[in-house]
Parts: C-alpha cells; structure tokens; sequence
C-alpha cells in the first residue's frame, strides 16, 4: 500500500468503526506509521494457517485455587430388567441402558440392532436430512466385530455393540467430513479423530457423519435443511442439526455433538433430545473442525439422561493432541442420593416470557425433596462476549473471507457467517484483549454463584446463561421437560442475539413440539447435573414420548 492510500479522512471513517474518536492533530501524528502496521498484517497473513493450527494462548476455565474431584473415574448404571421388544421401532427407539442389556445378554445381536438403524436411515433420512454420509458397509463389519467378541464372551463396556452417528466436523478416515459447507464438501481426512477411535476402542458401531450447519451454525448446510422430526416444516436447530434430529427419530441409538454457543443445547431443545455440554477442556477435539478454539466442547447427544453419562465416560480423557484438555475424573452414580443438594435458579429466568413447562419443571424439582433458593449472578455485559466468538470465527476461516468463497455458501443472510466474519475483521485488537478481561470477571461471577448453589436450573435462554456458562466453561445438561403447542419457527440470528428455537410462531399450523430445561453445573463435576437430571427426567416423566414422525 503506497503512502497516497492513507488520508486523514481515511482514518477518521475509520474512526467511526471502531468506537474511538481521535483529534485532528492525533490523525496527522499516526498518519506517516500505520502504513507500516498494515503491511505487517499482510505479511502475517502470506502465512498458511491450516484449520487444525491452534492458538498459541490455551484458555483453561480453573480459575487459582481450584481443585479437581478426587478419585478415579467412575460409572454406576441404573439396572435394566426390560426384556426385548418384538418390534423394531420399540428397540430403535430403546435408550442405550437398555440396548447394551440386551447386546450382552445375547437377546439382541448388534447387527441386527444396526440393520434397524440403517433401515430406518434410509426410509427416513432424506426427508430429515440428518446424514451428510452414511456408511453402511463400515457399520455392518463393525456390528460383526462386536458380535464375534460377544461370542466369545468379551464386551467392551456399555456402547459396545451400539450403532451411533458422528457430526460431520468430525475427521473419519477415508469418509468425506465436509463441515457442512461448500468449500469443503469434498475434504477427505487422512485419519480419524480423536473421539471416533475412542468410540471405536469402546466398542460402538459408527453409522455415518450426521449434518451440520455450515462451519457450525444453524441448520442449512450444503445438502439442504435438517429437519426437526417433530414438524418437518422447520429446521432442528444447529448447528448439531443432524445428531439432534436422528437421535430424535431414533435413527441412532446416541450422537456425538459440538458446542461452542448452543451448538448441543438449541437442537436439543428443539427436537427433545438430551444433550450434555460437558466442561470445556474434559473431551478431545483433535480431529475436529476448529471454529473458536477457546469455546468449543464436544459432548453426546441421546434420548435419556443416563445415556448422556454413558457416552461421556467413553470420551473423557487429556489428549496430548488437544492442548486445551485436562486430565480430570468422571463420576456419576444412578444410584446417587440427591439428599444435601442445593438447586438454585434466577428469579427473571421464570418471570415474564417463562412457559407453563419452564414453571411445570420447577415445581417437579421442589417436589424432589432438594433445596431450592433463589440464585443471583454478578451484573456484567455477558452479550459483549460474543465478540471473542466472532473474532476466533472469522480467524479459523480468514482465508474464505479473503479469498471470497465464502459466496459460495448457501446461507448469506445478515446473521450468516459471511457477514458476521467480514465485519469481524474491523474489531479492535484492543477491545479483544479487554474482553478477554472481561471473561475473567464472568469465570469469577460464576464461581461466586456456584459456591451458593451446588446446581442452576432455568429455560434454555435463561439470562445471560447461555452465553456466560459457555465462556466460562461450566457443564449444562439440557432435557426434556414437556410440549407447547407452536406454529411454524423459522431460522433467527446469533448475532442479534436469539438462536433457532424460542422465535415469534409464524402464521400456520399448529404442531405439538417438545421443549426442555437446562441444568448446569460445577466445572468438572457433571455428575450431580446428570443425579438431578435422572431424578427430573422421571419425574416429569414425558422423555418416552415418540415424534410423530418415524414413530
């Protein structure tokens, strides 16, 4: 860039972008040197940045002091006495506590069990649009494998033998992962990721890649719209889109998802799944699609609470290829006393815009016999966050803005990641720094609030909990917790702060749709969320309820 292309002009249109307001004299004074820090962005960006290069600076959610639970890992199931359906739906729709029952009893073989899951695919799936890729020939020789060690009296733990989907962010060897955009659609992996070879180790049958909004949002991703499978006229959310969908129309028996701002939680609201965030830092994302390296988490998505625990005991574990882990227990106990325990929950989370379900939820915890006390989180502007997301978004995908490819993905409304990632490239360095700052204050008004309360319950939305807990790293557990009668909802925007479920019902039919509650937690102590979450599940007693679809 030649001296000409600056102005005094230039910097004060500048100005106005960036918040600031600078004298005339300051203007003239930068002038004659930010040429020269221009050219070294332009320098830095000469620089190939493959996707999976992470950040050089780790964010680890402990703030000092902090103290891990002690012991080792541990998980104690429920005991399942239910025998063996006669029909196939009833088995495919069978939480993973009872499939397992049946695989190492012999009564159900695992290639019968994935023969279900794949007919169910491929008479469901194209109206879904839950799978990107399906593997039929891989899951058929991985149901074989079980069955033979079966046979011969090994078994591998709980998923051994149980047929699952993967999010397409995931790397498969050999099997196209293309994140749900165009750019990538045709992306062959040279390796598995982390998370399929523990799944792989654990006995679990692999199914296919399950969709993705585009670049881990929403629900539109190269192929189309994935569906919510109880009112096909809307999308299941996002951007987990496929792992909700097909979990809910019991085309697998669990899902793996991401989260990095509701990723898990939004499409388990809106199909009526059971969707478990864990800690940030508990499970590996090597192999994974990076979006913000300092927010994204990997955790199950399934039809029960106790299914949850299950697939986390499977993929906890430090990764010396994830930077950000930390090597922590995992303990939960279905048997666990909920005596002593402290629920707490935001008054303005069930004040005006709370549903009768959000109200219903509360009073079936109090009916419990646990402690229930009004909660109360620092006041600061947790929205202002959002910019960190926005920031570490555009800088995985610099080179779709630059390039300008990212023309090519379907979804280019205001709210779309083209957008968000080209004005993202006129935040302050600054500011960034001050909110991470600010995080650091978040990290501190939670650990206020949780040495109150050993639990947080509230409404998918509740406050600024969505976005704080996500920045902060706390767990949230998300189920099922009744049904609303809505309309039609359509698509909204993460950057106007709303997601896709809880929008204004648009002019139409009326559909029965389930909604859920959430429940987070203690940094690296799932287990009293998932004790709690059972406890509530049986209570409310609504998570056997089928969609209408696929039943």
């Amino acid at each position: 860039m030649t001296q000409t292309a600056l102005t005094l002009d230039t910097i004060a249109a500048a100005e106005r972008l960036l918040g600031v307001s600078y004298s005339l004299a300051e203007r003239q004074q930068m002038l004659d040197n930010l040429e020269g820090q221009i050219l070294s962005a332009t320098q830095r960006r000469a620089v190939p940045l493959a996707n999976n290069v992470p950040m050089a600076l780790r964010f680890d959610p402990r703030l000092p002091g902090f103290a891990l639970p002690h012991g080792a890992d541990s998980v104690r199931l429920s005991a399942v006495t239910a025998p063996l359906p006669s029909k196939d739906e009833d088995i495919a729709f069978a939480p993973v506590t009872h499939l397992q029952t049946w695989i190492k009893s012999g009564s159900l073989s695992s290639l019968r069990l994935t023969q279900i899951y794949l007919d169910r695919i491929k008479a469901l799936g194209p109206r879904l649009e839950c799978f990107a890729t399906v593997t039929p020939e891989l899951a058929l020789a991985e149901a074989a494998a079980a069955d033979a060690l079966t046979k011969a009296g090994v078994n591998l733990g709980p998923l051994h033998g149980i047929p699952y989907g993967v999010k397409d962010l995931f790397d498969t060897k050999g099997i196209v992962t293309g994140w749900g955009a165009e750019p990538f659609q045709h992306r062959l992996p040279e390796a598995d990721a982390a998370i399929v070879t523990r799944l792989r180790a654990a006995g679990a049958v692999l199914l296919g890649k399950t969709t993705v909004g585009a670049l881990a949002y929403n629900d539109i991703w190269y192929g189309g719209v994935t569906r919510n499978p109880w009112n096909l006229n809307e999308g299941s959310s996002g951007s987990s889109a496929g792992s909700a969908s097909a979990t809910a129309a019991a085309l697998c028996a669990f899902a793996i998802g991401t989260e990095t701002l509701g990723s898990i939680t939004s499409p388990s609201q809106r199909c009526g799944t059971t969707g478990l965030r864990p800690t940030f830092g508990r499970v590996s994302r090597a192999g994974c699609m990076a979006l913000c390296n300092s927010l994204d988490k990997v955790g199950p998505i399934c039809r029960s609470v106790e299914d949850t625990a299950i697939v986390l005991a499977a993929l906890n574990g430090a990764d010396i290829n994830d930077r950000s882990t930390i090597a922590a227990p995992f303990q939960f106990d279905a048997a666990a006393s909920l005596k002593g325990l402290t629920v707490g929950y935001l008054p303005e989370a069930f004040g005006e815009g709370a549903t009768a379900v959000d109200h219903a939820a509360l009073a079936a915890l109090r009916g419990l016999g646990v402690k229930v006390v009004e909660a109360h989180l620092r006041d600061l502007p947790y929205g202002a966050l959002m910019n960190i997301l926005f920031a570490e978004a555009a800088a995985s995908f610099e080179d779709l803005t630059l390039s300008n490819l990212d023309d090519t993905l379907t979804w280019q409304d205001a709210a779309a990641w083209p957008n968000a990632m080209r004005k993202a490239r006129f935040l302050s360095a600054v500011d960034h720094v001050q909110l991470d700052r600010l995080r650091y204050l978040a990290m501190h008004a939670l650990d206020e609030m949780f040495t109150q309360v050993d639990v947080l319950i509230g409404p998918f939305m509740t406050g600024p909990m969505l976005i704080a807990s996500n920045f902060t790293g706390h767990p949230c557990l998300h189920l099922r917790a009744g049904f609303e009668d809505l309309g039609t909802r359509s698509p909204a925007s993460l950057a106007s702060g709303a997601l896709t479920t809880g929008e204004a019902d648009t002019a139409g039919q009326v559909y029965t749709v389930p909604q859920g509650i959430s429940l987070w937690g203690r940094l690296f102590d799932e287990g009293p969320i998932l004790t709690l979450g059972l406890a509530l599940e049986r209570a409310l007693a609504v998570a056997d309820r089928r969609p209408a679809f696929g039943a």
